[in-house]
């Protein structure tokens, strides 16, 4: 049987898992392979399971002056994940896969290999110095809200209502990759187990 996106899974200790969306950049270097190697550093974190990763679509880099078509594109991407870790312990493993994969800091909002953002953590609502819940701009970006519709098409943003809703009221859209598939879905892996005769087809052994 395959996972519902709305249940959170259970640990051994029978502790339920929180749900939480990741958002997931990149314009510098190569972009789907960063993209790709994010989303298998977060599942073998500690702590962290990753259910579902989009597929990779593509934006216009955001500056703080606004969008910005002069600066390499951004491929994007969401991950669905469950995690035992609480929100600042999550942001500290976000930022450490950004640095083993090259990121720097030094110009906000600047070009980046790789961009990790939390965009819900379960229902949690905070707001600190280092880290705001919901994720303040998601409701106002294609790239975040997309992909996410894309791996779970009840999704809400707290305080905003439906992806969906927000979807429609955007005046943007991101582009499609062309030959890009989903970065990871155990949920269709599970549901879609080749039969023995299958794996023999496909040369599968086991």
């Amino acid at each position: 049987m395959s996972a519902d996106p709305h249940t959170p899974t259970t640990r051994a200790a029978g502790t339920p898992a929180t749900r939480a969306v990741i958002a997931l950049g990149s314009n510098l270097g190569a972009r789907d392979e960063l993209l790709g190697d994010a989303v298998r550093a977060l599942d073998a974190t500690p702590g962290i399971t990753v259910v579902a990763a989009s597929t990779p679509v593509s934006s216009v880099a955001l500056t703080l002056d606004g969008p910005d078509e002069t600066r390499p594109e951004y491929l994007n991407a969401v991950a669905l994940v469950d995690t035992d870790l609480d929100p600042l312990a999550l942001l500290d493993a976000l930022h450490g896969i950004e640095s083993e994969h090259g990121r720097t800091r030094e110009v906000r909002w600047g070009d980046r290999t790789l961009d990790l953002d939390i965009v819900v953590f379960g229902d949690l609502e905070l707001d600190t110095e280092r880290l705001t819940l919901p994720h303040p701009r998601a409701s106002e970006r294609a790239f975040v809200l997309e992909p996410w519709f894309e791996i779970d098409e009840e999704a809400r943003l707290g305080g905003h209502g439906p992806v969906a809703a927000l979807i429609a009221r955007l005046p943007d859209r991101t582009r499609p990759v062309t030959g890009a598939t989903r970065l990871l879905d155990r949920r269709r892996a599970s549901s879609a187990i080749p039969s023995a005769d299958d794996r023999h087809d496909q040369g599968v052994t086991a």
